[in-house]
């Protein structure tokens, strides 16, 4: 096997807080595309009884919606807590151009880097920011020696395993060829008779079970991020996980079509799914791909979530048995959403809800036992909210706001509002409407929805309650950040 290792500095170096042993530790789980599809979100014909065990200790945001609908631009925002001011925030590549290869600044790169330098030992393992090893290549190259995020770790690791780098394992298939490999004549999703390390992920619980051994005998708190890649494209997992699910059982997307008063720029034609070119269907705005096919994508999806549940598992009973879960921060997160036939897309890349929203778990010691948090919430928070848990001093400005005292008392004064960014157009969420405003030429421009009455988004209302629209501007205009008119 192959594991890349770096330790970029000492963690005495540069130490400044007065962080001790008994600081609560951070174990930071981001899953990629995770929809807030999960038994703990009231999705029933779900098998996540582990995310579901996390729950019943910790809180559950019922309204977490993400910046950016795409990997790397979101996880930027997560990680520096800011919304996006660029176009080139937007990106994938948000975190390489705005963040690798500077030198250190008095302003930590990352969350990670300032929990670093207050005396948090820092560990990442798969993919936390948007390389999926923290190492800067391309799909093709061999894997390369610069950090993605130069000054947030001590310690970055990852196991290829037969897949070799990581890229090729992130769009891994069991017999240890990938995507690329195989250009791209390959399915959507998988199935093989396999062990959990048959694929990716498995290894990487592997390896965070072995490195929580190694950090529950510092003397110091530590920051371990563990990032799994299902259910990211391809929806590959173990025979045994598609086997918890009935094919014939598992319900279509509710809302199949594209939305009333609404233009398909809004939209997409799943190019990322359609480059997967043996699938077995083509999806496109034109037409729905037939119910038979989207019940095999979607038992495919969530058999990948049981996949990723059973990995969580690990790392949850492994601090049960290092008799650290007492002094654990938890978050588990989705870094985005994903329509799975929803609105006629297949994929993420839209600022319609099933984009938007994911999955925030956050368990605090002694302090959360399996409450809803119904108030909404940001990507943006997270920062913040970590910051305050973790006992260390925020003087850099962020975006975002603790959402502790959400935890703490039903009473707290809060703006229900998360500012989303992309395809041109910036969307509004609050407890009741999402209006989006698009800068573009194609009609219409905005539209605005009521999740009280329409759940789905299938009707822009904003033309026949033109003065909801009116109410919700000067909020919106709060996330306007000058996005559109910068290059």
């Amino acid at each position: 096997w192959l594991c890349c290792l770096m330790t970029i500095y000492s963690a005495e170096a540069g130490s400044k807080g007065e962080i001790t042993k008994t600081s609560p530790n951070v174990l930071f789980i981001a899953i990629d595309d995770l929809r807030p599809e999960l038994g703990c979100y009231g999705n029933d014909y779900i098998h996540s009884p582990n995310i579901d065990r996390l729950a019943e200790s910790g809180a559950v945001f019922t309204n977490h919606f993400v910046s950016v609908p795409t990997c790397g631009a979101s996880r930027f925002s997560m990680l520096t807590g800011m919304l996006p001011k660029t176009k080139g925030h937007l990106r994938n590549e948000a975190c390489r151009k705005m963040i690798s290869g500077k030198p250190e600044t008095e302003k930590p790169e990352t969350f990670i880097h300032h929990l670093r330098r207050n005396g948090y030992y820092t560990v990442g393992i798969g993919k936390i920011s948007h390389y999926v090893d923290g190492l800067l290549y391309g799909y093709t190259d061999p894997v390369g020696t610069e950090y993605e995020l130069p000054h947030s770790w001590n310690e970055m690791l990852f196991n290829p395993g037969k897949w070799e780098t990581g890229w090729n394992a992130f769009f891994g298939y069991a017999n240890g060829e990938n995507r690329q490999s195989m250009n791209r004549q390959v399915k959507p999703y998988e199935k093989a008779d396999v062990p959990d390390t048959g694929y990716p992920d498995g290894l990487t619980a592997r390896l965070a079970v072995k490195k929580l051994n190694e950090l529950a005998q510092k003397e110091k708190p530590f920051f371990l991020g563990v990032g799994f890649f299902k259910p990211h494209l391809p929806f590959n997992a173990p025979q045994k996980y598609w086997d918890l699910y009935d094919e014939e059982k598992i319900p279509l997307s509710p809302n199949p079509f594209i939305p009333k008063n609404v233009n398909k720029a809004s939209l997409h034609g799943s190019g990322e799914f359609n480059g997967y070119q043996l699938g077995d269907e083509k999806a496109s705005l034109e037409d729905p791909v037939s119910d038979e096919y989207a019940q095999k994508l979607r038992h495919a999806y969530f058999a990948s979530v049981s996949y990723i549940d059973a990995q969580v598992g690990k790392l949850l009973n492994e601090l049960d048995k290092l008799g650290i879960a007492e002094n654990t921060v938890i978050v588990l997160w989705g870094d985005h959403g994903w329509h799975l036939g929803d609105q006629l897309v297949w994929g993420k890349h839209t600022v319609f809800e099933r984009a938007l929203k994911s999955a925030f778990i956050l368990k605090i010691p002694g302090k959360t036992n399996g409450k809803n948090i119904e108030e909404v919430v940001s990507t943006v928070d997270i920062y913040p909210s970590l910051m305050e848990l973790c006992n260390v001093d925020m003087p850099h400005e962020t975006d975002g706001k603790s959402v502790v005292p959400l935890i703490s008392s039903p009473l707290v004064n809060w703006e229900n509002a998360a500012f989303s960014y992309y395809r041109n157009g910036i969307s509004l969420r609050t407890d009741r409407y999402r209006l989006t405003k698009y800068f573009r030429n194609a009609e219409p421009v905005i539209e605005l929805y009521d999740h009280q009455n329409d759940p789905n988004e299938t009707m822009n209302i904003a033309g026949e309650r033109p003065e909801i629209v009116e109410q919700l501007l000067p909020l919106w205009e709060k996330g306007n950040t000058g996005l559109y008119g910068l290059n």
